[in-house]
């Protein structure tokens, strides 16, 4: 791990009740299936159809029909919901109406003194699940060796149009900087916080990062997974990640191996959601089995799992993330939030420097290092490039392993990382 903190600054398990100093102003809900919806995706996996797959042991074109052929097997023959739901039902839920968009949380109550409120926003293909291993020592830090002074009181929405934040409203145009809007209404006038704190990853670290541009005085912080810059979709041509530009002659045979491998990790993902998100979502939505393979590429592709996947999500794992798509018919919507993202772009809500003023912190990790860049080079890449400039940066962070599901993938370097820049700032 390599490490940069500065100091700029601007003006047991177990789950005891906390002691709040007001109740919780909602009633919980919890999450729950019903049969009916069961039995139809159980017909689906029945009845489901794969294509040849001929020289594609490799995965060379995608995701590999053997391996595809377990996991619907699984589905349909192994697999509990039941189970899942249960542990998901372990947390509090919470459904409540967000200037007329539905939007479903999970909350761990705080356990320390004076718990700060913390929002942690995921990204695409994620769901509010993929917190799941840091939420308890974030809001319990006593129970995992750390100060009780340092616990959160953690609200885990899931994105407008994901999950069980669903069905959308018919006004379509849900982007990553309106669901900004809706959190921080969220946060302050329906849940009652004056200030509080966010964190994100993927989109969520945009939508977070949005949150301290536009809402900096009401935020102690923000932690994000990445540094991009917030109009990273605008623009004609924001499906293509390389902007349309050649590959540069010259360039040594490992770096451009990686520049290629890095593009193709991506290319198809932002084309297709960009370009044709309701084409996508016809054949996603109407099959299980076809919405299980678009998002495990990513699952696959992202992550940091050397060639194994289940060495970062077990069978249940995928298959549970995924029911969070498919029970709720969310394909659709969650895949149309990157079209809006480009159809509908960022504009600055002032013109102050740098344009997201709340302190943030950033955690970096080694497999998704930019071409020719190393782990210990990693920070400074990102101070000398365009994007440092828009972040008040206060605590920069690059772990060696780990990948795009950084609080899944490496929960406890996620919390310290998290804990540390929110040190003294709340």
């Amino acid at each position: 791990m390599t490490s940069q903190e500065t100091t700029r600054s601007r003006g047991s398990k177990a789950r005891p009740a906390p002691a709040e100093a007001r109740p919780f102003p909602l009633e919980p809900t919890p999450i729950h299936v019903s049969d009916d919806v069961l039995d139809d995706l159980r017909r689906r996996l029945e009845l489901t159809r794969l294509p040849v797959d001929a020289g594609n042991e490799d995965w060379y074109y995608g995701v590999n029909r053997a391996y595809l052929q377990e996991l619907v097997d699984h589905w349909r023959t192994g697999y509990d919901w039941r189970t899942a739901e249960a542990a998901i039902n372990a947390y509090e839920h919470y459904r409540v109406d967000v200037d007329g968009v539905p939007v479903h949380f999970m909350r761990r109550p705080g356990v320390g003194p004076d718990p700060t409120p913390l929002i942690l926003t995921h990204g695409w293909p994620w769901t509010f699940w993929h917190w799941s291993k840091v939420v308890d020592p974030l809001a319990d830090p006593g129970a995992y060796g750390g100060d009780p002074a340092e616990a959160f009181d953690v609200i885990v929405p899931s994105l407008p149009g994901f999950g069980f934040s669903t069905p959308l409203p018919d006004d379509p145009d849900m982007n990553f900087w309106k669901i900004a809007d809706l959190w921080h209404v969220l946060m302050t006038r329906v849940l009652g916080h004056d200030r509080y704190a966010a964190a994100g990853c993927d989109v969520g670290a945009l939508i977070t990062g949005q949150l301290g541009h536009k809402y900096a005085d009401e935020l102690h912080a923000i932690h994000i997974g990445s540094g991009l810059r917030l109009d990273f979709f605008n623009g004609d041509r924001a499906w293509d990640l390389s902007g349309g530009r050649p590959i540069p002659d010259g360039l040594p045979a490992e770096t451009r191996n990686r520049l290629v491998a890095f593009e193709k990790r991506f290319a198809v993902h932002l084309a297709a959601h960009m370009l044709a998100p309701s084409t996508l979502a016809y054949g996603l939505s109407d099959s299980p089995a076809g919405m299980l393979a678009w998002i495990l590429e990513r699952w696959v592709n992202w992550s940091d799992n050397g060639g194994d996947i289940e060495t970062v999500f077990t069978k249940d794992d995928l298959l549970t993330h995924a029911m969070i798509f498919w029970v709720n018919n969310a394909i659709g919507t969650s895949v149309r939030t990157y079209a809006n993202n480009n159809r509908y772009p960022w504009a600055p809500s002032h013109d102050r420097r740098p344009v997201i003023e709340a302190p943030t912190g950033i955690t970096f990790v080694g497999y998704e290092n930019p071409p020719g860049v190393g782990t210990d080079q990693r920070v400074q890449h990102f101070l000398d490039s365009d994007r440092a400039d828009w972040y008040h940066h206060v605590n920069l962070t690059v772990h060696d392993r780990g990948g795009h599901f950084i609080p899944w993938e490496i929960p406890d370097e996620w919390v310290d990382d998290l804990r540390r820049t929110f040190r003294g700032r709340r």
